[in-house]
Formats: C-alpha cells, structure tokens, sequence
C-alpha cells in the first residue's frame, strides 16, 4: 500500500458518480468495502492500490432504527442493580444470531445510542431489549405498565395451602395489593408467571410469601415478543413483522 491516501467518500463519489454528501450517505449505511471489509466512517482514507466496492444493494433511503433482543444471562446488569456486569457489554458482532434468510446486516451503528427499554434484575436471566427507536421505546417504557410479561420461576419447598390462588391475586407487596395475575404450575418445580406491571423483588417476595424460595427467574416474552430460542448470551434484531 502506498503513503498516498484520499478520503474513502472521495473515491466513492468519483467512482459512483455521486456527490461527496451521498458517498458519505453509503459509507455510514455499511454500504462500502475497502479490501472486503466494510467501512462505516466517512472520514476513512484509502490508497490508490487499495479495492473499494459499492455494494449491489446499496441505497440513499436512511437507514431504520434497530431493536435489539438479548437473552441475559444472570449476573449481568440490566438496569435495576447496582452490581455485575453491564448486559450490553455482550452485544457485540462475535454474538449476534442472524436470520436463516439474511437480510440483516450488523452495522457498528446498530450498538449506538441504544436505550434499554425492559429492564431485569442482574440475578435473573432472560429476555431484555434494546432500541434506538422512539416508538418501541414509548410503547415498553411509558406504556410499560400496560405490557404483560412472561416468567418462569424455579423454586423450591412446599407450598402453603391455597398458595397458588394467592399467587394469583390477594398478596401484597411494599404495602400494597398487588393487581391480578396469572399464576400456574409448569411442572412440580416451575411456576409461570404471566404479569403487567411487575416491581423488582416482587415474584420473589410472592413465592416467600406462600413459603416457596426462589432458585431462579428466566423472563421468556415482554409484550408479544417471545424469547424462543435465542441462545443465553447472545442476541438478535427485532423482525420487522414482530410488535411489542
């Protein structure tokens, strides 16, 4: 490679022909490769000898915003602790589960300005999400209440008699009545939670209350989104089909 180098949007716009604002425009939407590998910054320089390629595909549309889908593992923190690991430091290019069809490319981009928009205890696992989209945003944090989540709980002892209609509804929790739920075995040691609204600490104060100790929490949907089987520590772009 020689000492001689030029602004990458340079060549793209002599190559394309474009003007230098549009060569930006396909160097920041992942669209440009320098020797194969792609190059998100505008600012970037290149040689004469170096290979610049324009995707096939490439357009000017702006890009969309991304939600992300992170299966947690516990231990990491998701907002509502002050201890572990942050959970958005497993979102990298190395755990990314792309789709059987391919259509989504991962952009450095997708990981910037991402707000974190269901948070979950650093001791539970399961699925959290992440957005740099003001809608999702709206609907999972000041609709939030409104969104019914899904959890499995691990527990252990014997429950109490009637403990599962109280599961259900009749406890309370920071001195208050905690609002309906859906309550239900899974199998002798499982119990899935279906919950609007859920407080940190509750299910766990819920099962102690009905002489049940908690082993572990696995958060499985938020709203109509299920986890399925997105692998623990890795995660996957929101479908463009799929709604909260």
């Amino acid at each position: 490679m020689t000492d001689t180098t030029i602004r990458l949007a340079k060549r793209v716009a002599e190559m394309m022909p474009c003007s230098r604002a549009e060569a930006d425009k396909y160097i920041a939407g992942g669209w440009v490769s320098v020797d194969g590998q792609v190059i998100e910054e505008a600012g970037a320089r290149v040689a004469d000898d170096q290979e610049v390629t324009l995707d096939p595909d490439a357009t000017l549309v702006e890009l969309a915003p991304v939600t992300i889908l992170l299966h947690k593992p516990a231990g990491f923190n998701a907002g509502l602790d002050s201890d572990g690991a942050p959970a958005a430091s497993l979102l990298t290019q190395q755990t990314l589960v792309l789709p059987d069809h391919g259509k989504q490319r991962f952009l450095k981009r997708h990981l910037a300005n991402l707000t974190l928009v269901s948070p979950l205890e650093t001791k539970a696992s399961g699925l959290v999400a992440y957005t740099q989209d003001f809608r999702v945003a709206r609907k999972l944090v000041d609709e939030g209440q409104r969104v019914e989540q899904e959890f499995i709980v691990e527990v252990s002892g014997t429950i109490r008699e009637g403990g599962l209609a109280l599961l259900n509804h009749g406890l309370p929790f920071n001195g208050k009545e905690i609002a309906p739920m859906k309550a239900s075995w899974q199998n002798e040691t499982r119990l899935r939670f279906a919950v609007k609204g859920v407080k940190p600490g509750q299910l766990a104060h819920m099962c102690r209350m009905v002489d049940l100790t908690v082993v572990s929490i696995r958060r499985l949907r938020v709203g109509r989104v299920p986890m399925a089987s997105l692998p623990v520590g890795q995660w996957r772009y929101l479908h463009e089909y799929e709604r909260f």
